[in-house]
């Protein structure tokens, strides 16, 4: 395998039937669209691919949403899907790349070392013929230990640190309207605006009309035309934590692989009354 943290449907289509591999299916949508993940990945799927529930699998003594689980509540759902670290994982989503890089980034969290994103997802997928199916895959359920890198996750007290102390960059992948205040947060509640001293680096400028990401010359500028240093720390955010990942992923493409996502995100930042927030650019 490459350093590059995305796989084409071609590399996919020609080992469909390996037994070295995972699919997983990681679809999500953002509240309010009307539509669910399981419902996608019911109306077809890549064949063997099995879902992965990211509020489901999720901390649930938390109103916060999609928060990472335990160690050992992951392994004991990731064991139930079948998912194996001796394995290569290859990750999906069916909007292109959006939620597929938030599963990504937890099997990384959780210890598994080979792990892949289908560039274009579904998406590509579809448009190009290839096979889906709506039967459900036969799972043969594993035993896996707990494992957990604390390097790439941060929370709210280490987020506020890195801002006091300037110790890391702070990249917001959220919209720049959002981002600048300007727009509302798709969920109730939240204050508006950003983290003092945080960068915006809009997801959807990160990607290609097809879904797929676009080439590492593109995402480099992309995050120098925001002022972000390349070489120096880097923590991602968002609204809930999975276009954090997103970026998270295009930085892995560039041979960060040391990027970490502020879990909580704007829900948690932005729903408390205690966090500074700015306005404008």
């Amino acid at each position: 395998m490459s350093n590059d943290p995305l796989v084409s449907t071609a590399w996919l289509a020609e080992r469909l039937g390996s037994n070295d591999l995972s699919i997983v299916d990681a679809s999500w949508f953002m509240p309010g669209e009307g539509k669910t993940g399981a419902a996608s990945y019911a109306q077809g799927h890549i064949p063997r691919a099995v879902f992965f529930d990211i509020d489901a699998v999720a901390d649930h003594s938390t109103d916060l949403p999609h928060m990472l689980p335990s160690d050992a509540a992951f392994a004991e759902a990731a064991g139930a899907l079948g998912l194996r670290r001796d394995l290569i994982t290859v990750v999906y989503d069916a909007q292109g790349i959006f939620s597929a890089p938030r599963v990504w980034w937890t099997l990384r969290v959780m210890g598994f070392p080979e792990v892949f994103v289908l560039d274009g997802g579904l998406l590509k997928w579809r448009a190009e013929g290839r096979p889906v199916e709506t039967a459900l895959p036969q799972v043969d359920p594993t035993t896996l230990e707990p494992a957990f890198d604390p390097s790439l996750v941060r929370d709210l007290a280490q987020v506020e640190a890195t801002l006091a102390a300037h110790d890391a960059q702070v990249i917001d992948a959220r919209s720049a309207p959002r981002f600048r205040g300007e727009a509302p947060e798709p969920r109730a509640g939240l204050r508006s605006g950003h983290m003092p001293g945080a960068f915006n680096v809009p997801w959807g400028g990160l990607l290609n009309p097809d879904g797929t990401m676009k080439d590492g010359a593109a995402l480099k500028a992309a995050f120098q035309a925001a002022g972000v240093d390349l070489d120096g720390p880097i923590v991602t955010t968002c609204g809930s934590g999975v276009s954090a990942a997103l970026l998270t992923l295009a930085l892995a493409r560039l041979g960060r692989e040391d990027v970490a996502v502020y879990d909580g995100s704007w829900t948690e930042w932005g729903g408390r009354a205690d966090t500074p927030i700015v306005t404008g650019a």
